[in-house]
């Protein structure tokens, strides 16, 4: 467990935004044999283990062993987290101050991020000469900030602190008017090129820490501890079943986009793969299960009335079969993930939201408009869920990667009336 806790810190610290997320993940996939496609190119694929990447921010890893059965076992999970990201045509003075302008990405807890030490990751685009090249980069020092309204400036502080996106969200980087985000990405880039485009992120810079041995306070919990339990449980496991991960992006905006769940992104690899094993992929697809998972609200020690009567644990008081009316969960795919948890003592739990609130789609609901799979949507319970820090059980993540790992190595055949386990 600690091992597993030490690359899920990790991760955490490093994922800062899709872009780096998924280059430290191909960077641990290298390391573990896995061979990198490229949708532009034709795969020649053997028995091996591959992966192949979307846009620099999704990512599809697989396995195609000697022994094959017309099925796989999917899991899905994604990669962005809410934060701000960068506009074109950023730098703006005022006030005395150098500011960015800034777009919220996702539904972010507005105040969890003010008053925090934020830095700059993402993709930019050089040009030089006739050429456009790319690079995913992280500044990593602390270069803005956003300040929040004194209490005794603003008395309703504590009773009524309506934000505005436009206004009280604007980060300050320099006091400077001469000074710019191109200055800034040159000097701590140290790079002569010009900054053609870029797709950039602001994050909040505080490392990850384990609390009283029981919680993970950190950044980016919503959903890289799913993503890295996911991954985790993915490398460890090569049996005679077709292993899938799926790590998307854009989960936080609607996965409505060129490498979100909401492409054909996933199915256009399960394609490629049928090609190469001859396999029917229909048949397949009959056969086989996608997890999704992400995280979810656990029960509030201070607020028990945001909860539903009956289903919603606490921190650390194991994984979550989310069964809501705009999810994918239905009784047998439920049914076999409490099997596979019930068979190795791994704690689990309903989950449903209060029916006055609205829970978010998942990105096995988005992947489902393009392919139809038997789908479960599990998860884990955190506090503070969009704010710039968040909180989880630490116990809780632990058991999410045995549960993952034991569905890759599970062999079940779905029939009319039963649900045989081999």
């Amino acid at each position: 467990m600690n091992e597993f806790n030490e690359g899920l810190l990790d991760l955490l610290k490093k994922g800062t935004c899709p872009f780096t997320c998924i280059k430290e993940i191909c960077d641990i996939l290298d390391d573990n044999d896995y061979k990198r496609l490229s949708e532009r190119e034709t795969w020649n694929l053997d028995y091996d283990k591959y992966y192949v990447v979307r846009n620099d921010a999704s990512l599809i890893a697989f396995n195609i062993p000697q022994k094959i059965k017309k099925q796989f076992n999917i899991i899905c999970t994604h990669d962005d987290t809410p934060a701000f990201t960068i506009k074109p045509n950023p730098d703006y003075y005022e006030n005395g101050y150098l500011k960015l302008n800034i777009a919220p990405y996702g539904g972010i807890l507005n105040y969890g991020f003010m008053d925090r030490p934020l830095s700059i990751a993402g993709r930019i685009l050089y040009k030089n000469n006739n050429v456009i090249r790319k690079e995913i980069i992280d500044i990593k020092d602390n270069v803005a900030i956003i300040p929040s309204i004194a209490i005794h400036q603003n008395d309703k502080a504590n009773t009524n602190l309506e934000l505005n996106s436009e206004i009280d969200l604007m980060p300050i980087i320099s006091l400077d008017k001469d000074y710019s985000l191109k200055k800034l990405l040159e000097e701590k880039l140290k790079t002569s090129d010009e900054v053609y485009d870029f797709d950039l992120f602001l994050y909040n810079t505080e490392e990850p820490t384990i609390i009283n041995k029981d919680f993970i306070a950190s950044p980016r919990i919503d959903n890289l501890t799913c993503t890295y339990a996911a991954l985790k449980a993915f490398i460890d496991n090569f049996n005679e079943g077709i292993n899938i991960l799926a790590i998307f992006n854009s989960e936080e905006i609607g996965s409505n986009t060129y490498e979100g769940a909401d492409s054909n992104f996933l199915i256009d690899t399960l394609k490629r793969i049928c090609a190469k094993v001859e396999l029917d992929l229909t048949e397949a697809l009959a056969n086989s299960l996608i997890i999704s998972a992400d995280n979810t609200h656990a029960r509030h020690p201070n607020h028990d009335e945001l909860s539903d009567h009956t289903n919603t644990p606490i921190l650390n008081d194991g994984i979550l079969i989310t069964k809501e009316m705009n999810g994918t969960t239905n009784g047998i795919t439920s049914a076999i993930f409490k099997k596979i948890c019930n068979d190795n003592d791994i704690r689990w739990n309903y989950y449903t939201s209060r029916n006055d609130f609205s829970g978010g789609a998942t990105q096995a609901g988005a992947s489902l408009k393009h392919l139809s799979i038997n789908s479960l949507d599990i998860a884990l319970p955190m506090l503070a869920m969009h704010s710039s820090l968040e909180v989880i059980g630490i116990n809780d993540t632990y058991l999410l990667y045995k549960a993952m790992r034991e569905f890759y190595k599970v062999k079940y055949k779905l029939e009319d009336k039963r649900i045989v386990f081999k």
